[in-house]
């Protein structure tokens, strides 16, 4: 299995988005964490919930936001929030996820489209697998309320597996080997950008502290009439 990058000649913050697939710009969503621990402090107990409306977190994400400033910069300005996920890893809830590329959209209804399926339900939303080129251009973000130790579950990453495409589930496995791997460490405020077909893995925590992560899906895409992003402002 190829090495992690993290302890090597190249550290975290030497990633790139277009080359490696990610990018840490540090206390970029430092202006966040009082809204983020006072949606947390209101949220349901879950280790994962989806939001449709961004409420509060909207101004932090679109238009001149924080958030929305480093989106454009790596993207343009007319990527916009189109998927937010609320994690909080804790020893109260915690779990693992192998290996996988992300390769589903959340979206306001099911409608059958050509070149849209297979469809799931993911906590009452429905989502739906689009062409991957839909997949290719997105770009995901995770701001951080906590800071991620090497005990404390960070997000795994097979660098440059961004630029492999659709990768068969029969393949992840010897794509992952051949790769370099980082794991994604984090301090309160940090915020790490992702392309989203990268290959991510994500182990137990072993650690007694929480770790909340807001993760958000961004897109340019128009999604063919009548399907819609789920989430809104």
């Amino acid at each position: 299995m190829a090495g992690e990058v993290a302890g090597g000649a190249r550290g975290l913050i030497d990633l790139r988005l277009d080359q490696d697939g990610a990018q840490l710009f540090p206390g970029a969503g430092t202006a966040m964490l009082l809204a983020l621990k006072d949606w947390y402090a209101s949220a349901p107990s879950a280790p994962g919930t989806r939001i449709t409306q961004l409420g509060a977190l909207g101004s932090f994400l679109t238009g001149s936001g924080p958030i929305a400033a480093v989106v454009t910069q790596l993207g343009g300005a007319r990527m916009r929030p189109v998927r937010a996920i609320a994690f909080d890893k804790s020893p109260q809830s915690n779990w693992s996820l192998g290996w996988h590329q992300d390769r589903t959209i959340n979206v306001a209804g099911r409608a059958e489209v050509e070149g849209y399926g297979p469809w799931t339900i993911k906590q009452g939303s429905p989502h739906v697998q689009p062409p991957f080129a839909v997949i290719a251009e997105m770009l995901t973000l995770r701001i951080h309320l906590d800071a991620v130790t090497p005990d404390n579950a960070p997000l795994q990453i097979a660098l440059g597996s961004h630029r492999r495409g659709y990768i068969a589930e029969s393949d992840v496995a010897a794509v992952v080997a051949e790769s370099p791997q980082a794991a994604c460490l984090a301090q309160p405020g940090d915020v790490w950008a992702y392309a989203t077909p990268i290959l991510h893995a994500s182990q137990r925590s072993r650690s007694t502290a929480r770790r909340r992560v807001l993760q958000v899906d961004f897109s340019s895409a128009d999604l063919p009439v009548p399907l819609e992003w789920a989430l809104r402002a």
